[in-house]
Order: C-alpha cells, then sequence, then structure tokens
C-alpha cells in the first residue's frame, strides 16, 4: 500500500460566524438577516479538504479554555485531524464573524485574534513543534502567525514545501521576510496588490512581476469569478472558473481551493493541473451553505469535468 502524504498546518482554526442580510443592504443602519456560527480559520478550512483529498494531516493551532475551545476541538477530531493545538486556560478562544450580502459577498469581517500573536512565536520553539515539522512531508501556514513565528517555522521545515495562506491584505505582509522559501502562496488580488505594493487594479502580469520582486516564485491568485492567475517557474497561467450553479455563500472558497490544490500537489501533480482540481473543490464551497461541504467523489469528477485547462499568459 502506498503511504498517504502527511502535512502539518499551523494557523487558524477558531469560531467563524457569519451574518448574512436577508435583504439589501444598508450601512449604518440594522439590518434583518440570519448568524450562523461554525468552526473555521484558514488552515483548518484548508486543512479539511486535505483531508478529503487522502491526505493525513495534523493541526497546531491556539485556543483558549471557555466553551468555545471545546466546540473548535470537537470540530478538528471530527475532521479525522491529529490535534496539536495548545490551550490557554486563562484566554479567549480567537473567533472571526463575517457580514455577507443577500448575494453572499462578503461586506466585512471582524477578527478577535489576539491570543494568536501572544502564542505563536514562543510554541513553534516547543520540542513537540519541532518533532512533527521532522515527520511531515510538507507544511501549511496561514498569515494568522506573526512574523516570528513563520520565521521560526520556515527555518524548521529545512526544505521541506511550505504552503502559506494570505488571510487578509493587513496580514499577508507578514509572509514577505519568508516569501522565497514558500512553495505556493495562495491569496487573492487584494491581499497580492498588497503583497506586491500595486493598487487592486494592477494587471496580471503587472501583478505577479511585483510578486516575483518580493521574492515570491510561486503563487496562485484568485478574484472571485474571474480568471484564476497562477505562476511558477514555467511561466503564468489562467483558469476560468465555471460558473456556480446557485451562490450560497463565498466564505471559505479561497480555504476549499487552496486545500484541494495542495492535496493534488502532494499527490504529484503539477500546479496547472492541481490548481483545476482546487477551483473544483472552490466551486462546491459557494454552492453550499458549509464553509468545507461534504461532496462525493462523483460530484466532485463531475465539477472537476467542468474546469478548463490553464492557458499560458504570454
Amino acid at each position: 500500500m502506498v503511504k498517504s502524504p502527511n502535512i502539518l498546518a499551523v494557523g487558524g482554526a477558531h469560531i467563524d460566524r457569519r451574518g448574512q442580510v436577508s435583504g439589501p443592504y444598508v450601512p449604518a443602519a440594522s439590518n434583518p438577516g440570519t448568524m450562523r456560527e461554525d468552526v473555521g480559520g484558514g488552515v483548518f478550512n484548508a486543512l479539511r479538504s486535505v483531508v478529503r483529498r487522502g491526505v493525513s494531516a495534523s493541526l497546531l493551532s491556539m485556543r483558549g479554555g471557555d466553551a468555545a475551545a471545546e466546540t473548535v476541538s470537537t470540530a478538528i477530531a471530527s475532521a479525522g485531524i491529529a490535534d496539536l493545538s495548545a490551550v490557554f486556560l486563562d484566554r479567549t478562544t480567537p473567533s472571526y464573524t463575517a457580514l455577507i450580502d443577500r448575494d453572499g459577498e462578503l461586506i466585512v469581517g471582524f477578527a478577535d485574534m489576539a491570543l494568536y500573536d501572544l502564542a505563536f512565536p514562543k510554541q513553534i520553539r516547543r520540542a513537540k513543534v519541532r518533532e512533527a515539522i521532522a515527520s511531515a512531508d510538507a507544511l501549511l501556514c496561514d498569515a494568522n502567525l506573526p512574523s516570528a513565528a513563520l520565521e521560526r517555522l520556515v527555518a524548521q521545515a529545512a526544505g521541506k514545501p511550505v504552503f502559506a495562506i494570505a488571510i487578509s491584505p493587513a496580514k499577508v505582509v507578514r509572509l514577505a521576510p519568508v516569501l522565497g522559501s514558500l512553495a505556493v502562496l495562495f491569496m487573492n488580488r487584494r491581499e497580492a496588490g498588497a503583497l506586491a505594493g500595486l493598487g487592486d487594479d494592477a494587471n496580471g502580469h503587472d501583478l505577479v512581476g511585483g510578486l516575483r520582486r518580493a521574492g515570491l516564485t510561486s503563487g496562485v491568485v484568485t478574484a472571485g469569478g474571474e480568471p484564476v492567475l497562477g505562476f511558477d517557474g514555467e511561466g503564468l497561467f489562467s483558469i476560468a472558473p465555471p460558473a456556480p450553479r446557485r451562490i450560497a455563500d463565498v466564505t471559505g472558497a479561497g480555504d476549499a481551493l487552496t486545500g484541494a490544490t495542495v492535496a493534488a500537489l502532494l499527490n504529484g501533480l503539477p500546479l496547472r493541473a492541481a490548481l483545476r482540481e482546487g477551483i473544483a473543490a472552490s466551486i462546491l464551497a459557494i454552492e453550499s451553505t458549509e464553509a468545507v461541504p461534504a461532496f462525493s467523489a462523483a460530484n466532485f469528477a463531475q465539477m472537476l469535468a467542468l474546469v478548463p485547462g490553464a492557458l499560458e499568459v504570454a
């Protein structure tokens, strides 16, 4: 039997709250709607997609000593992920609250994640974490970690592939010191612009040129329903995602794309083929009210068949 690849993820696993407006969004006013709460976080959402695509996984995150921590712990175990997280009994478990409009598009997100900044730099030095890094085939991290923790993590990876998630325009700059060591960075256009020092309206060539000058050798840039850009040592390419049959909630679509793409890369596919699998997973996520929906192999194959091949960008 061929051994499944094993990945260690380090980053966000916390309470996600999503409030959806039921009518037209009216700024600075009370808007009727509904609120849902579940467990999310950049690397946790991505890791669930990784596991569903046949890769073994473990997770290091931080949580408090409150009831929310039990909810997070249960969700990690239910996903089939080994939990290496640290618990701080006198702290509050991090959370993220997103307000989305009736069409599923994000209006604003609010991150209460001070524990990550406080605890990650010291936890990365623990012997237990060093052992987990040594036994993993690859690492996945997100910019919920401060730069000091990211630098320590990459140094301990000792040449193993390190994949990263940008998280937000404000946080992606934390990855600047380690860009040259990343296997692939996953980001949206606003995050890419912030990292490259360019505006949101920069074209693909300029954006990727800025990212390369910043030290990044391979990356994926999403832009909602627009073509997804990818680049590596072979050049720049794009893949146009198929239109979803319905838009339930775009929250988590980028994480689903990351997870499925990383799983495909670890299973030996090149980036262009792996990204097609990531796009298929992201469309399934958009069509579902769950950030990381369950899907059968047949459903995934049907969606993958709708994703076109990569087009090289001259």
